[in-house]
């Protein structure tokens, strides 16, 4: 019975082969968590908490304050403003952005002086350049 199996030269091979298609795509998908990170955020904002802050106001006449905050949504506030018509909950928890710190809230907004300024401070957790807000047109 004669065994077979791989030679030293073909197992070189095969390592090779995988280093340079490890070189090839690597590079291409550095970045790509900051920028899912990113597109997540904005769709959280843009969309979930918009709607919920936006069904809201439909509701009550009026968006939480920023006391009562985005838990407002979930849990009906006991401080004033109290909702006359709070339906919720509008949302089943309190999100956190993708880097895992709270979303802001202030109402009536800096930027938007008729509802609500809502963003993320993105990756750096301070408020800088690089936050994902609800005032700014996204660029495409």
């Amino acid at each position: 019975m004669k065994k077979r199996g791989f030679t030293l030269i073909e197992l070189m091979l095969v390592v090779i082969i995988i280093s340079v298609l490890v070189a090839l795509v690597v590079p291409r998908l550095v970045g790509r968590s900051q920028e899912a990170r990113f597109a997540a955020a904005q769709a959280q904002i843009e969309a979930h908490l918009a709607t919920a802050l936006d069904l809201y106001e439909l509701d009550n006449g009026i968006y939480p304050s920023t006391e009562q905050g985005l838990a407002a949504l979930r849990k009906m506030p006991s401080s004033p403003p109290v909702p006359p018509n709070w339906k919720g909950p509008y949302i089943k928890k309190t999100p956190k952005d993708p880097w895992g710190n709270p979303y802001n809230y202030i109402s009536p907004g800096v930027h938007n002086t008729q509802d609500y300024d809502l963003f993320s401070c993105g990756a750096d957790g301070i408020e800088s350049s690089d936050d994902i807000v609800n005032w700014e047109v996204a660029e495409e």
